[in-house]
């Protein structure tokens, strides 16, 4: 017999959010999976194309962590025309000296949304311009919100521009988003008029065709792209990622397969300057060293990411009391 603490998302909720705990935990996984010390197997997809969705099975395991990850992932993207969330999951946590499940999450995607906003603010702590900025987001679902959110941890964000596909999605997007953040959003008609204006842009959308192109990019800006995690998907394009000063993503193998560099490798154009957020969090010279330069980041999403905030997770709902153990 072995007991499983069962946490539903309000469990999740009460236990990790936007803080500086749960941001370290995030960025101290990027060098180990730089230094080649995860144990972190390829991204599983089962693509469910007659309803356009998506199911993303990550793990990984990480030196000295009491836990392992394994997350199922859902993306059905015609979900909301259903009222239905268009992401969504849960984890499992296994003991990681003897594989014994030791919780089931249930977080909706929430820890999936929660981590990939974090992974963001790593990003841009190390690339992102100083002073007071203007930020940009492309699309305006959670992602959008989370990204902004996040930048805001580690950048003074005075102001913000949103686009999306449908302009009364970035509208509503704006008018909540600038009461609850208490800067001032305004929506944009263009992608080039929100890179036209902003700082700092981060793209959240499962575009199938470029939404940024290297005409639009400007010295100083950085661009964190998170919407491109599979062969099908992509946001900015080949010329953009190849003329950035810096180019850096979560997993080099992770974006050549699936995120920003596959389409630049299929150009035929250098990939060999790219480096991974890893190296770049342990040897910061490596990173954003001018104002003017332009630097793009990549984020594919790992399992070490999953394996990170979720043991946080477990360790916070234990030491609140939350959740409710079964044994199997």
């Amino acid at each position: 017999m072995a007991a499983i603490r069962v946490l539903t998302e309000s469990d999740l909720r009460k236990a990790v959010g936007l803080g500086q705990e749960e941001l370290d935990a995030i960025e101290s996984v990027y060098p180990i999976i730089s230094r080649g010390e995860a144990s972190m197997p390829p991204i599983m997809r089962i693509d469910v194309p007659e309803h356009n969705g998506e199911i993303d099975i990550k793990s990984a395991y990480l030196p000295g962590y009491a836990g392992i990850a394994v997350k199922m992932s859902a993306g059905f993207f015609d979900n909301p025309k259903k009222g239905l969330p268009s992401l969504g999951g849960l984890m499992v946590v296994l003991d990681s000296e003897t594989g014994i499940p030791q919780s089931a999450l249930f977080d909706n995607g929430f820890l999936t949304d929660l981590r990939t906003g974090l992974a963001g603010a790593v990003a841009a702590k190390h690339l992102a311009p100083r002073g007071e900025l203007t930020a940009g987001v492309v699309g305006a679902g959670v992602q959008a919100l989370l990204q902004l959110e996040s930048l805001a941890l580690v950048r003074d964000v005075a102001r913000a521009v949103v686009w999306a596909r449908r302009p009364e999605a970035a509208s509503k997007f704006a008018n909540d988003v600038a009461g609850s953040m208490g800067i001032p959003i305004e929506p944009v008609d263009d992608v080039a008029a929100l890179l036209a204006a902003a700082d700092v842009v981060a793209t959240t959308t499962p575009a199938t065709e470029p939404l940024l192109t290297a005409g639009m990019l400007h010295p100083g800006l950085h661009i964190t792209a998170v919407g491109s995690d599979a062969e099908s998907k992509q946001e900015l394009e080949a010329e953009a990622v190849a003329s950035a000063d810096v180019f850096v993503c979560d997993s080099i193998a992770q974006s050549t397969r699936l995120g920003e560099l596959r389409a630049v490798k299929e150009s035929g154009m250098d990939v060999a300057k790219a480096l991974e957020l890893g190296q770049v969090v342990s040897d910061p010279t490596l990173g954003r060293v001018s104002d003017d330069q332009v630097t793009i980041c990549d984020l594919t999403g790992t399992g070490a990411q999953d394996t990170a905030i979720a043991s946080l997770a477990v360790r916070r709902c234990q030491e609140l009391g939350l959740g409710t153990t079964i044994e199997t």
